[in-house]
């Protein structure tokens, strides 16, 4: 049976400096920080991300060329670790960083590094993933939107859901069917960029139940796109997908998305915490610390060239179902007094309250727990 493998990685003292200069310019730029949320999906602040880019903490790992910083996953996940600990508005640049570069860098032609790479890399330029679609859950084999080959273009017509951002972002890396579907189903799958301010994509914000519109839903009908905005090879998509949540499901941030939770339940049980509040708050910081070993070993391994996708899949797995209970954890010990909340716990209260309306998609985004379990299961040789 295969074996999981979690290298034993130490950060170097280099990739720590980098941690105290991160969490100055975090001091310098508290005017974006109006409202700190860990969660990485909030907080659209262009601004802030230009300032990141400015700073070369965006494309950290990527080539030069590219407008990249050539550094380690280390610097990188140092530096995400920071910003997210902080409640920083990373959402801009969010997906274009962790996942639509990294794409167009292993699949991507040169041309569209050339073309896509450097802005995003400066904190101007912000990318979608169009994956889901309506009625299909997590299954993303039957995807149904469609790109028909005529001429020197495609012609795209089809459906995304849950779309992060696509009524403020640039681009959008959608999977879509460039040949009908037949047996295998995984085949004649392929990835496309779509321009959604200039290729007639409709873009439809979803309100959620804490009030936001992160999500959306796009429609493209009859959106005419360049046969040369085609990813990697038409009909590898189903591997350069894979490829992809990989990234995704990895980092830090499946496991801090709540963390402001946690910094603010400490400074509501105070200096003197109850039994209780301190065998809680020991509870989720062994948790956090676990599962931070563990993101740091999967950075390690992708720093070394190694495949990740069953690791990455148990940081998830475990990071998610973790965030889903640390606001339960935080209502517990807030029964001393979580009702009679005073002025200074009321960024406690504002925290938890954001993190309970938000949790029901932590299990969701990248795959649910059930994929992910699938995945884990293959990777082991269970089925």
């Amino acid at each position: 049976m295969p074996a999981l493998q979690f290298d034993r990685i130490a950060l170097d003292a280099e990739t720590e400096n980098l941690r105290e200069k991160v969490r100055e310019f975090v001091q310098e730029n508290e005017s974006h920080f109006e409202q700190p949320n860990s969660d990485f999906v909030t907080g659209h602040d262009p601004e802030f991300s230009r300032k990141l880019g400015e700073k070369g903490w965006i494309g950290m790992t990527w080539p030069a060329k590219y407008g990249g910083g050539e550094r380690s996953n280390f610097n990188r996940l140092v530096v995400t670790e920071e910003l997210l600990a902080a409640g920083a508005p990373v959402s801009a640049h969010w997906i274009a960083d962790r996942q639509s570069g990294p794409l167009l860098l292993r699949f991507g032609t040169e041309e569209q590094r050339q073309k896509y790479l450097p802005g995003i890399c400066r904190g101007e330029s912000y990318f979608s993933i169009g994956m889901s679609e309506p009625d299909t859950g997590s299954d993303l084999a039957s995807v149904r939107t469609s790109a028909i080959l005529e001429g020197d273009n495609y012609r795209v017509n089809g459906t995304k859901i849950w779309t992060t951002d696509a009524h403020r972002n640039d681009y959008i890396i959608c999977l879509v069917r460039t040949q009908p579907a037949e047996e295998n189903r995984h085949a004649g799958l392929s990835q496309i960029i779509i321009d959604l301010k200039r290729d007639g994509a409709k873009v439809r914000p979803i309100k959620n139940m804490a009030g936001g519109e992160d999500f959306n839903e796009v429609v493209f009908e009859d959106v005419v796109v360049p046969k040369d905005r085609i990813v990697g090879e038409s009909g590898n998509g189903w591997a350069q997908v894979t490829s992809e949540l990989a990234y995704e499901r990895s980092g830090p941030e499946r496991f801090l998305s709540a963390f402001r939770v946690f910094v603010e339940l400490v400074r509501f049980c105070g200096p003197d915490p109850t039994q209780y509040q301190a065998t809680v708050i020991g509870r989720i910081a062994s948790h956090i610390m676990t599962l931070r070993r563990m993101s740091i070993s999967v950075a390690g391994m992708l720093e070394s060239g190694k495949d990740v996708v069953v690791e990455a899949a148990l940081v998830k797995e475990l990071g998610n179902n973790f965030e889903k209970l640390l606001p339960e954890l935080a209502r517990a010990v807030g029964s001393d007094g979580f009702s009679d909340f005073s002025h200074d716990s009321d960024l406690f209260r504002r925290t938890f309250e954001d993190t309970m309306l938000l949790s029901p998609s932590f299990t969701l985004r990248g795959g649910t727990r059930e994929i992910l379990r699938g995945v884990i299961a293959r990777g082991l040789g269970l089925r």
